[in-house]
């Protein structure tokens, strides 16, 4: 990249960070210390404000830097990352969101908690929503590293590790000081400008094609090297059994995950009622369907006028297919258009990736503290103690998320997202949906349930491809790999479920018919509700 792309770039970036510090201060000086206002915003946002702050969540660097580049390097495979991402959407409106805010308070234990035995079932909950947290965090610090290694040319390897450590410091800051009421302006605010960015890239690749969808699918074939294989399957997830059984488990995972998902379920808490829970999903569902639609074009658009190989020879997982795309588009490297262009794009991208780790690590931190640590102290927690020990819980997450992120600094973001949303499937959705839905259900099995998710899918992780045993694992220099697949969701998902009903069968403990009665009528009709 030339200077000016890197100069104005930096301008853009400190821009962004400077605005969302300002929010940042200026929130932190008008909250109370309460853990509701730390832990929700006091629960006073609009389903509109709430919706815009989900979208912003949910839009990810995985989505608007790693769905493209997949798309670009394999066409319809990678499309199947838009899809499952939005489908996940359905999933969450008709059978999470409302009964989520009616039943808890803060987090997915509260859920849970609210007719079983609080210590086990807490303890187990918040373990695995630390897990899926920390996850999802290494991804979006990959997205960070591979964004600025690009802007300086992507020969500065310890530029790309500080740009790492940086964004883990200012999240921190922002969860530390602001609370959820910042981090959902700072997601406000993201999701502005990243809608506006995404509808200016997508009118003009599609202006550079004249409107013609048919020529820039042709084109992006033409210049993928795989000729119509490209649009169809089989081009990532169809050479033998072992891919399509793979392809298989990321569905389950993209579509399941999202309900299991700490910091989209603690968005619930913010507005005042289910009512406008369920308001703000649909608000969010608009926003992110048009997006995810938009993706494939930019993702057609960049194999179309880039080609394959070019963004491969950039970033070997396409996850800077993006603001390449915005270069060529703005008329090609050295001319002003594609220097503003550029520059924009990956302030954008930036943006995105500070927003969505804010609300992740806020996420975990209130894991840690309003369920790990009031239930470990063996009695709950004072709200101004529990606060405190979410800041610091933020600076701990912050520092994993930061090593983790400068190991897997390689892999694509999508991708490491994917695994996340299997370890959320596997792991919180089964005890989520128990609770919610049997009335048998008991404490043993809400804990074997999280526990019969979240191990198993760590452990098939820890001993797939991702890991060892093939040049793109994160140790590629040894083989310890045993499980063939690279997403666990196909077996760690029914796991989870099954788990939860043989612990329930098993369990010697009655289930407590009249707390689950309780919470069904709080779940159904928000009588008693927070």
């Amino acid at each position: 990249m030339t200077r000016d792309h890197q100069t104005l770039a930096l301008v853009l970036f400190s821009v962004f960070i400077a605005v969302t510090l300002g929010i940042t201060t200026w929130v932190s000086r008008k909250r109370h210390g309460s853990a509701e206002e730390f832990y929700a915003g006091g629960r006073l946002f609009s389903p509109l404000e709430n919706g815009f702050a989900i979208a912003g969540d949910y839009m990810s660097a995985a989505s608007f830097l790693g769905i493209s580049g997949l798309i670009a390097l394999y066409g319809y495979d990678g499309m199947l990352y838009s899809v499952g991402f939005l489908v996940a959407w359905l999933v969450v409106l008709l059978l999470v969101a409302e009964l989520v805010r009616n039943c808890g308070r803060f987090t997915l234990a509260d859920v849970v908690a609210a007719r079983m035995a609080e210590r086990p079932v807490r303890i187990a909950a918040g373990t695995s929503s630390v897990a899926v947290s920390v996850l999802y965090l290494v991804a979006q610090m990959v997205g960070a590293g591979s964004l600025v290694a690009l802007l300086l040319g992507g020969s500065s390897e310890a530029a790309r590790s500080w740009t790492v450590i940086g964004v883990g410091a200012l999240m921190v800051i922002y969860v530390s000081l602001g609370g959820m009421r910042a981090t959902t302006w700072i997601q406000i605010v993201k999701a502005v400008l990243l809608m506006a960015g995404t509808i200016a890239l997508t009118v003009l690749v599609l202006l550079r094609f004249h409107g013609d969808v048919n020529s820039l699918l042709a084109t992006a074939a033409e210049r993928s090297g795989h000729g119509r294989d490209f649009l169809a399957p089989g081009l990532r997830y169809g050479g033998d059994w072992t891919s399509r059984l793979d392809f298989i488990s990321l569905g389950l995972a993209l579509v399941l995950g999202t309900a299991g998902l700490p910091h989209i379920l603690s968005r619930f808490y913010t507005v005042p009622t289910a009512r406008a829970a369920r308001r703000s999903v649909v608000w969010s569902i608009g926003l992110i369907g048009s997006f995810y639609l938009m993706t494939i074009v930019l993702g057609f658009g960049a194999a179309a006028l880039i080609g394959s190989d070019a963004v491969r020879a950039s970033n070997a997982s396409g996850n800077t297919a993006v603001p390449l795309l915005a270069l060529d588009l703005g008329g090609g490297a050295g001319s002003t258009g594609g220097t503003v262009l550029f520059a924009v794009v990956a302030a954008v991208a930036f943006a995105t990736i500070l927003a969505v780790v804010a609300g992740i690590t806020l996420a975990s931190s209130a894991s840690v503290a309003h369920d790990l640590y009031a239930s470990l102290r063996r009695r709950h927690a004072k709200q101004y103690s529990e606060v405190t020990v979410a800041r610091v819980a933020a600076a701990g997450i912050g520092a994993v998320a930061i090593g983790l992120g400068l190991l897997a600094r390689d892999l694509n973001v999508a991708f490491l997202v994917g695994l996340a949303f299997a370890v959320a499937a596997s792991a919180n959705l089964p005890v989520l949906l128990y609770s919610l839905f049997w009335r048998k259900f008991t404490t043993r099995g809400a804990v074997w349930s999280v526990y019969g998710g979240l191990l198993p899918a760590v452990l098939l992780v820890v001993v797939s491809p991702v890991v060892s045993g093939s040049p793109e694992s994160l140790f590629p220099g040894v083989d310890f790999h045993l499980f063939p697949l690279q997403n666990p969701g196909a077996v760690s998902i029914p796991l989870g479920f099954l788990a939860g009903w043989l612990g329930t069968v098993t369990s010697t403990e009655p289930p407590d018919e009249a707390r689950h009665a309780e919470t069904e009528v709080r779940a159904l009709t928000g009588a008693g509700a927070v």
